[in-house]
């Protein structure tokens, strides 16, 4: 009978996790002999273990000697919630893509960016080349003015401030006298005809829940943009079912 073989455990690894997890459970610090009794180590292991986590930032040492997470942790439990949202939603992107044979994203208003959170295609169903990335181009995607035709007067102004809006292709709006009346057609259904790439067309239409807002996009070469028009109801139904989604996860 072959042997199982076991994994390579770092013992290293093993000790800094335990005194994370004793860190984790003092909301108001604990001091290093405190933390190494729990962890089970001997004191000078763990002291030379919580200064490196402390320079790693995934513990911070505070003046009255405790030590609490640090700031790397409370990252990793974000991406976490980020990675638990976008899992629920996905199927809704994939459904969508199957449906009408087209690329599908998901992008978010967050902290004064718009990002793209998921895209979901399929080797026949190629998604966009993102040349130029989403931070620079939200005058020139659907996706982006989606989300800018839902900002107020004051933080559409200030987001484009801070974004030029370069002239990607021969069709890319590049003056706000030219943009703004468009991104008031643009709250219910957004439309990318080659203004980000050529021969490439683009749809989005909203994604908001409560504290969030978003866009729901698809790709697809030009010449089928007027067809995908016709599944603007599609969409937004997919739209919807994301909006439920996120409304039990925030």
């Amino acid at each position: 009978m072959e042997a199982v073989s076991q994994p390579t455990l770092i013992a290293s690894v093993q000790r800094a996790l335990r005194l994370l997890e004793a860190a984790s459970r003092h909301a108001n610090g604990a001091p290093a002999k405190r933390l190494a009794r729990e962890a089970q180590l001997p004191l000078p292991t763990a002291y030379h273990l919580l200064r490196t986590l402390v320079h790693e930032g995934y513990l911070r040492r505070l003046e009255e000697g405790v030590y609490i997470l640090g700031d790397r942790v409370e990252a990793l439990s974000q991406n976490n919630r980020a990675q638990t949202l976008i899992s629920r939603v996905r199927p809704v992107l994939a459904g969508l893509r199957d449906q009408l044979q087209a690329a599908t994203y998901l992008s978010f208003y967050q902290e004064g960016e718009i990002t793209v959170a998921e895209i979901v295609d399929a080797p026949r169903i190629p998604r966009v080349d993102l040349w130029v990335g989403m931070d620079t181009a939200g005058h020139a995607t659907a996706l982006g003015k989606s989300v800018l035709g839902h900002l107020d007067g004051e933080a559409r102004s200030e987001y484009l401030s801070r974004h030029p809006m370069y002239e990607l292709t021969p069709y890319t709006k590049t003056r706000q006298q030219e943009l703004f009346p468009q991104l008031e057609h643009s709250r219910e259904l957004a439309v990318d005809d080659e203004e980000y790439a050529l021969g490439t067309g683009c749809l989005a239409v909203p994604v908001l829940a409560p504290g969030l807002l978003g866009s729901l996009g698809i790709s697809c070469p030009s010449r089928r943009l007027d067809d995908m028009r016709d599944q603007a109801d599609v969409m937004r139904q997919a739209a919807a079912r994301i909006t439920r989604a996120l409304s039990l996860t925030v």
